[in-house]
């Protein structure tokens, strides 16, 4: 809920590369413009030298003990803060980059870690064992933390903790990353923060930058993609533009899978081909070398790819393990053709719209890490989103079905968000690839929504949103990205090598707004009580019609399984394993994660939450 009390709506990126806060004035007289403001925020970008940046990247470096000199890190709300945040830590860290944390949203998402165990920074060699580890949700309440500060030394008449609050997330954040990122905004000391969709966020930036000119540039039946390529991860959402009422609305109809491919999938590949020329050189690269060529890689595409790159080459300096002197260092370029080529054909092929994302036969073992996409391909796994989603709009009306030769939901218009398409050359290709599908199957070209500002566009929107809570401005129309369902275990005799099966029931319709309830399922079910059980979710981001007690028996790939929770069942006075009759009513709290009471005939109730993984309902 808003705060009566607050006197700013506040948006936070919490991003996998870098991280903002901008923030809206709620003080503002009937018809006043909405402004919009950025926090510059301080941090070191040398030994014991501050600055004041926009940005704040999402690294955090772990220094040894006597390796910064006493006030070195010193900060204006901290003289001796325990580690470096921001500027400095992704500088420290290209040097010695077993000691950076990097990547902690796409670990905060990862389903088959312990989030809250001490794994960061990843992959540490066995001689690492005088460096320090922390989880990935501490890393990210530390950047809130860092935020946090900041604001409230510029803002002491205003701490953040009474403001309304709104950080971002991605689309495809499941349940649990979802309630991960809500925990890290209350161990930050943000209780009651509001999670947004960073595609939703981004064109509710557009929509303020328009200055209220946007129903100029959008009309009914326009569909909208948003393209969402960032640090770690690849979000694709579509939003319609329907008419109630004589007023235009903006629905969210659909949201991509959990794409983990992004701006640290293309260090990789800039850092293999450079590893590649050195290597014909006759140097060779250990581990921790390739870390920091991979450092090195991010910062020269960053230069060669900028909306006005002013070099055409970029030195590329790998240090020897142990040197401290320059000349012991490895020295190589990496071109701008180098990096178009490696990039735009490498992640951004030409493609039929009839292509899907490649999978490849997997190693039975693999070292622990990210759950990268196997396939590269953007404009794959993009043709895949939309061939998946045709009948999205059918529903809605003002809409027309798909013409039965489509072979994909047609966009009408693009809007960018990420500091991946700050380039206009991998942005250019996207537009080329999707106006190619959309000629061959007979429809319009899509156009591009000008005017976002790819750095700050999810800050600012958030931030706006934040404002448009409290019934002002303009709403974009979503609530959940799928339906969810729970797992029912058919009741059947045993059968040597044969398990029960499982049908899915709907508890949560899609499109549940945050905050409501669903009615209970009407089915009446019996739980398991007093010994270990699990309860199997699933979702659907194309079964829009279900409502809750809709039963499936065949998905046939419509519902794709969630994480499941594993916990014990205590109830006073009943022997374990007795069943108790039971119905199931979900709701979807603020944070827009899935609740589910399951309610006993004498009332006795069980409550659960999907982010439930190592905890007991």
């Amino acid at each position: 809920m808003s705060k009566e009390s607050a006197s700013f709506a506040i948006g936070i990126d919490l991003g996998t590369t870098h991280c903002a806060l901008s923030y809206v004035e709620l003080d503002l007289s009937e018809g006043e413009e909405v402004a919009q403001h950025v926090l510059e925020v301080p941090q070191s970008v040398a030994p014991a030298q501050i600055e004041s940046r926009a940005l704040l990247p999402s690294f955090l470096y772990l220094p040894h003990p006597g390796e910064l000199a006493p006030g070195a890190l010193a900060l204006p709300w901290s003289e001796s803060p325990p580690q470096c945040v921001g500027e400095l830590a992704r500088a420290l860290g290209s040097k010695t980059p077993i000691r950076l944390v990097s990547s902690a949203k796409s670990w905060l998402c990862h389903p088959g870690v312990d989030r809250r165990a001490p794994i960061l920074p990843a992959g540490l060699p066995p001689d690492a064992s005088d460096v320090p580890r922390i989880s990935p949700l501490q890393a990210s309440i530390q950047y809130l933390e860092h935020l946090r500060d900041a604001w409230n030394t510029k803002h002491p008449e205003a701490p953040i903790e009474e403001q309304d609050v709104v950080i971002t997330v991605p689309a495809s954040f499941d349940p649990a990353a979802r309630e991960l990122t809500a925990e890290a905004a209350r161990e930050a000391g943000l209780g009651g923060a509001v999670l947004l969709e960073e595609p939703q966020s981004a064109l509710y930036s557009w929509i303020q930058r328009t200055h209220g000119k946007w129903r100029e540039q959008v009309k009914v039946g326009d569909v909208i993609l948003v393209v969402d390529l960032g640090g770690g991860t690849t979000d694709f959402s579509l939003i319609a533009v329907l008419q109630r009422e004589g007023n235009l609305e903006l629905h969210r109809v659909a949201v991509g899978d959990h794409i983990l491919l992004g701006g640290d999938n293309m260090d990789l590949a800039l850092a293999h081909t450079v590893r590649v020329k050195l290597e014909a050189e006759g140097h060779s690269l250990d581990a921790w070398q390739v870390q920091a060529l991979t450092h090195a890689c991010r910062g020269a595409k960053e230069q060669l790819l900028g909306e006005s790159p002013a070099a055409d080459s970029v030195a590329i300096v790998v240090p020897s393990r142990g040197s401290k002197l320059i000349g012991g260092s490895l020295r190589t370029e990496l071109t701008r053709a180098e990096v178009e080529r490696v990039l735009v054909e490498g992640f951004f092929p030409v493609v039929d719209s009839k292509a899907r994302p490649m999978g490849r036969a997997r190693g039975a073992l693999t070292q622990i890490g990210l759950p990268f996409a196997q396939d590269p391909g953007v404009t794959r796994h993009l043709a895949a989103f939309l061939g998946k989603q045709i009948a999205a709009t059918e529903a809605l009306e003002g809409f027309r079905a798909s013409a039965p030769d489509a072979t994909f939901i047609h966009p009408t218009a693009v809007l960018f968000n990420g500091g991946v398409l700050k380039s206009p050359v991998l942005a250019s290709r996207i537009v080329e690839v999707l106006n190619a599908w959309l000629q061959k199957d007979g429809a319009p070209r899509a156009r591009v929504l000008e005017g976002a500002d790819l750095d700050l566009a999810v800050a600012r929107g958030a931030a706006y949103y934040a404002y448009v809570r409290r019934g002002r401005g303009v709403r974009i129309r979503g609530g959940t990205a799928m339906s969810y369902y729970v797992g029912i275990e058919a009741a059947m005799p045993a059968v040597p090598g044969m398990e029960p099966p499982v049908s899915a029931l709907c508890v949560a319709p899609f499109g549940m707004e945050e905050g409501t309830e669903a009615p209970p399922a009407p089915q009446e079910l019996a739980l398991v009580v007093g010994e270990p059980v699990q309860f199997r979710f699933f979702g659907s981001s194309v079964r829009r019609e279900d409502e809750p007690g809709t039963l499936i028996e065949r998905w046939q790939g419509e519902v794709e399984e969630l994480p499941r929770i594993e916990t014990t069942l205590t109830s006073e006075g009943r022997t374990p394993g007795d069943l108790v009759p039971v119905r199931l009513r979900a709701s979807v709290t603020e944070v827009g994660t899935l609740s589910l009471d399951v309610i006993a005939r004498d009332g006795e109730r069980w409550h659960l939450e999907l982010d439930v993984r190592d905890r007991a309902g």
